[in-house]
């Protein structure tokens, strides 16, 4: 699959088979987010990758919509600096979350984000350092047979090229 192919039929996929992921695959995926751009080099990310059904579950009540964590085959926890200290911060771990997810996409393995409200829990869950920002977290894994996109893309219900793009001015 290339890239263009990975980004028009990339989907958030919330439902998973009961089925693990390769090693090879979960490195693969998490390489992906290392690899990442950010600004000046500074990678400001750790990715806490959970792979134990106990812990995914826990982890999907720290969030409203986060419930397909509990399904997933592994979750992976964005962990950054206070988004505060830069505005790049929290742009360069959504660079890493997209890098992430299409990866697996290409692998044939589903995600979808979800956001960790409740970050106490979840620091003290993980053991993650106060000092480190928990906003984010990523479900993955191979998507049930409904939420596979057919060959054929279908309208996506995106917003047309020409609502969204402006050349040169406003």
């Amino acid at each position: 699959m290339n890239a263009t192919d990975a980004i028009r039929t990339k989907r958030a996929v919330r439902q998973f088979l009961d089925r693990p992921l390769p090693d090879e695959a979960v490195r693969a995926i998490l390489n992906a987010g290392r690899r990442a751009q950010s600004a000046k080099n500074t990678q400001p990310w750790h990715f806490i990758a959970l792979r134990e059904k106990a812990t995914l579950k826990t982890i999907s009540e720290t969030g409203t919509w986060a419930g397909h964590l509990a399904g997933a085959a592994l979750g992976v926890v964005i962990a950054t600096p206070n988004p505060a200290e830069h505005w790049s911060i929290i742009f360069d771990a959504g660079q890493s979350a997209a890098y992430m997810q299409l990866a697996a996409w290409e692998l044939g393995i589903g995600s979808c984000l979800a956001s960790i409200h409740d970050s106490d829990k979840a620091h003290a869950f993980l053991n993650v350092p106060a000092e480190l920002h928990l906003n984010v977290a990523i479900s993955f894994g191979y998507p049930t047979t409904d939420q596979t996109r057919p060959p054929v893309v279908k309208k996506s219900g995106r917003r047309p090229f020409e609502d969204v793009i402006h050349w040169e001015k406003w």
